[in-house]
């Protein structure tokens, strides 16, 4: 399988897709005004306690509380770990080590404080989700203050390759502290595991000095930017080529990869065709395929996918009709395929919390054990957690997913104005982003200097803010003129292309397949 890693970054958002033989299979996207929290570590002071709901709301300095469940209070990282991706777990003995300055309690009272980590961003009216059982990833390892464990990811295959990293863990695990290896410290040295151990060390005992003296509620480490903790957590020998669009990115990269694997640096690529980089790997397609409601799959063969806050909704459909027997075999395959289809879906979507899979029906119970399997086999690589119930006699079949963002269409979306919230369109930053790549196609194919565009006011407002605006950046990189015309008639994600040159209007020209399609 050919994987590569392609990024992308403009003047309002950097987006890293993960693509598995030319087909887009993951899709992180970072804003530079939106904060990441997931990981970030706070001292905390519980606010209220509710023993009904087995919970409590800690402040931790946000303008919405956290949310801690009783059974993320100190839970065992072995329990976290069986959860997770972990094979093999070992309590070694118990030794006298350093004394923690932190003590997790099974018991909060209002006015605690308590050391916490954001396990969940939060969604809508939901605050984040957090734990206090702290855990700090590294390229190879995961460290685990407080706690005795010893385990190695289940994703390495070989039994002795993980019998070989689970013994240097053992010879090189600190007093206090457990160790987990992750999936890409498989075939890595002892030197080399150690090297991590000692920079994850180092970070804990700088985050440990501040918790005594640090007021409350206070964050006491701020997760890694998402681009890095991306190339930490996915580029290894097994991803081909990384291929990035922005100098200052490039180089930020390269020096990471220089620092931490040095033998992957020459994987490390600039895009320096003029055209969009999404474009050559038609990734934007994929994304317009992911934000809409309807996805093909072949053979007239379509999913429905429909999300809310409540529950995401995937109902697999086919136009063709056969007779019974012949239609039960039918179905068999359009559901086999699909469930391929609908786990890239979830994937690239990100769809999270209770999802409900309506199959095309299937007369023979046979038929749906194949199904309820290859929906396990499908879901194989996804690095979240999630579960399966078998398929019920309906065709029903229910499965969990764990969230820890935004899914795509809310990272790339925004409550309508024009609506008062019953709908969604585009972000301004998206719509930025979609103009960016249409005045670089343009400029690409016809030489032209200069253009005019008119957008909606509020985008015109947005992309003209500052003395750095969207819109000198956006002209300095594409090396043309813009005039920048505000329209009140248009949409608020549509914006029309002028050519002074051709004296005509030229948008639909430079659009890509897919926003013509949609025109």
């Amino acid at each position: 399988m050919k994987r590569e890693l392609v990024i992308n970054s403009t003047t309002t958002e950097t987006r890293i897709a993960l693509v598995e033989d030319g087909s887009l299979v993951n899709l992180f996207v970072e804003f530079p005004d939106a904060e990441r929290n997931v990981g970030d570590i706070y001292k905390a002071t519980v606010r209220k306690v509710l023993p009904g709901m087995q919970a409590a709301f800690l402040d931790i300095g946000w303008e919405i509380d956290g949310f801690i469940h009783f059974s993320d209070l100190f839970q065992s990282a072995v329990d976290m770990a069986e959860g997770t991706e972990i094979e093999e777990v070992t309590q070694p003995e118990k030794r006298e080590g350093r004394k923690r300055s932190w003590k997790p309690r099974a018991e909060l009272k209002g006015g605690q404080e308590i050391l916490v980590q954001v396990i969940k961003e939060p969604l809508g009216t939901k605050g984040p989700r957090l734990t206090s059982q702290i855990s700090l990833p590294g390229r190879f390892l995961v460290l685990v203050p407080g706690d005795n464990l010893v385990g190695v990811s289940k994703r390495i295959p070989d039994v002795k390759e993980r019998k070989r990293l689970k013994t240097i863990l053992k010879q090189i695990k600190p007093d206090g502290f457990g160790l987990i290896c992750r999936t890409i410290g498989e075939g890595k040295s002892e030197a080399e595991v150690r090297h991590d151990l000692n920079m994850l060390v180092r970070l804990w005992r700088m985050i440990e000095t501040k918790i005594e003296t640090a007021p409350s509620p206070s964050r006491l480490h701020k997760e890694a930017p998402l681009t890095s903790s991306v190339i930490r957590d996915l580029f290894g020998p097994d991803i081909e080529r990384v291929i990035i669009d922005d100098k200052r990115l490039y180089r930020e990269i390269k020096t990471y990869v220089r620092a931490v694997a040095k033998p992957l640096l020459d994987r490390v690529s600039y895009h320096e065709s003029p055209g969009p980089i999404f474009d050559l790997y038609n990734i934007e397609q994929e994304i317009e395929k992911g934000l809409s409601r309807k996805v093909w799959f072949g053979g007239g063969s379509y999913l429905i996918i429909e999300q809310t806050e409540a529950v995401v909704t995937i109902d697999v459909n086919s136009g063709r009709f056969v007779g019974k027997e012949e239609q039960d075999e039918n179905n068999l395959r359009v559901n086999l395929k699909a469930c391929r289809e609908i786990a890239r879906q979830i994937r690239l979507r990100d769809l999270g919390g209770i999802l409900i899979i309506d199959f095309i029906d299937m007369y023979h119970e046979s038929n749906r054990k194949k199904v309820f399997d290859a929906m396990h086999q499908a879901m194989s690589g996804d690095r979240a957690k999630w579960d399966i119930a078998p398929i019920s006699q309906f065709g029903i079949m229910e499965m969990t997913r764990q969230r820890t963002k935004s899914s795509l269409v809310h990272a790339f979306n925004e409550p309508c104005p024009m609506c008062g919230g019953s709908g969604l369109v585009e972000s301004k930053e998206t719509v930025v982003t979609r103009l960016q790549s249409w005045v670089r196609r343009f400029r690409a194919s016809t030489g032209e200097m200069g253009l005019t565009i008119k957008a909606h006011p509020v985008i015109v407002d947005y992309i003209t803010q500052g003395m750095r605006s969207h819109l000198r950046r956006i002209m300095w990189d594409a090396l043309l003129y813009i005039k920048l015309e505000p329209d009140p008639t248009l949409k608020i994600d549509e914006f029309k292309g002028y050519s002074w040159r051709q004296k005509r209007e030229v948008t639909s020209e430079f659009q890509s397949r897919t926003e013509k399609a949609a025109t």
